[in-house]
């Protein structure tokens, strides 16, 4: 698993303080609001920011970090990655995972025929979507509902699932 869980990334810059617009990749966003530390993958290491302020422009996460005073300090970062440790991280409901735990889980039919690797989950708001390379190559997508998704078992790194009629059909 995944040490650290990817909360955002840096969008633009906000002004000459040094605040920067948040592209969030995650379900609640005013999680901002309570954030106290991130950290930056610069592309070398991940530096541990302090996050001093948060406000919202056009439901847009703005955050201004201790590190940075100014424009030209946090310029070089744009398009970089905030990451926060895992036991900072929103805890999960029954039956949720962390789409970073979901990627490159082992795809299996109730049958137990292995189908392929989960390489991606699609949000498209209604349900997710588990996007599985099968073994020959194409690509599968699957709706995560319970007549589809019977079981994820992290431990075991397997995906169970029940393939309605017509999701394989060419």
């Amino acid at each position: 698993m995944e040490e650290f869980l990817q909360v955002g990334a840096i969008a633009n810059t906000h002004g000459i303080a040094g605040e920067v617009k948040i592209y969030s990749m995650t379900d609640d966003v005013m999680r901002f609001k309570k954030l106290k530390e991130v950290y930056l993958d610069t592309g070398k290491e991940k530096r541990l920011l302090h996050v001093v302020s948060c406000k919202f422009v056009k439901n847009q996460p703005v955050l201004k970090f201790r590190e940075f005073a100014n424009i030209n300090e946090i310029e070089p970062y744009k398009r970089c990655g905030l990451f926060v440790t895992r036991d900072q991280a929103v805890p999960l409901g029954k039956d949720e995972y962390y789409i970073a735990d979901l990627i490159g889980l082992d795809v299996f039919t109730e049958d137990g025929e292995h189908l392929g690797k989960l390489i991606d989950v699609l949000q498209t708001g209604a349900n997710d979507v588990y996007v599985v390379k099968l073994e020959d190559g194409r690509e599968v997508l699957l709706p995560v509902i319970r007549e589809c998704i019977k079981e994820v078992n992290l431990e075991q790194g397997e995906v169970r699932v029940h393939l309605m009629r017509g999701l394989l059909d060419e």
